[in-house]
């Protein structure tokens, strides 16, 4: 049943920020009304995600190095950081198009290998999958991009410290939650 919910998490959330991507008239002709739909199903989705993994029988995949927790907390410095970011225009925004969906690629792909475990290449492969598409379909349905203007330091200053705070902050609420996240 884990899986099911876990499957039908991942899927809901693909489909509600695919839904624009994909019936573009659809979404328009529902208006406003439309955003507090998508906003519903995306918290329904994280429920069921969340449910889902936490109710899915563990199945063992493989076990992972532990030098890649590691790794996968440099991954999620630069995920945090790549978030920030896209909210402040920082100067990684000029290379990089599409900076939130390039974090949520880079925290799946640091969860994947630390993860040997079948809910969470379920998990965070879907949501890798689900950001890989959404880059695709964003780029052929607009395929010109205006780089931002380049940012002053303090954007920059303030990104890094974002993300280092925020690497705590999902570090404290890991152990909270009984994961120790730093090897």
């Amino acid at each position: 049943m884990g899986y099911i919910v876990l499957i039908l998490g991942v899927a809901l959330w693909a489909g509600a920020h695919l839904f624009k991507r994909l019936a573009p008239e659809r979404r328009a002709a529902m208006g406003e009304a439309g955003k507090g739909l998508v906003a519903v199903a995306v918290l329904a989705s994280i429920v069921l995600m969340v449910l889902g993994y936490r109710w899915a029988e563990y199945v063992h995949l493989w076990t992972p190095p532990s030098f890649l927790i590691h790794l996968n907390n440099l991954l999620m410095l630069l995920a945090i950081y790549l978030f920030a970011a896209s909210v402040l225009k920082t100067r990684i925004t000029r290379v990089i198009r599409h900076p939130q969906l390039t974090a949520v690629k880079t925290w799946a792909l640091a969860h994947l290998l630390v993860k040997g475990s079948l809910a969470g290449v379920v998990l965070f492969g879907g949501l890798l999958a689900w950001a890989v598409v959404a880059v695709i379909l964003i780029n052929r349905a607009q395929r010109d991009w205006q780089r931002p203007a380049p940012a002053s330091w303090i954007s920059e200053a303030i990104a890094v410290v974002l993300a280092l705070v925020g690497l705590w902050l999902i570090g404290t609420v890991h152990i909270w939650l009984g994961v120790w996240p730093y090897g």
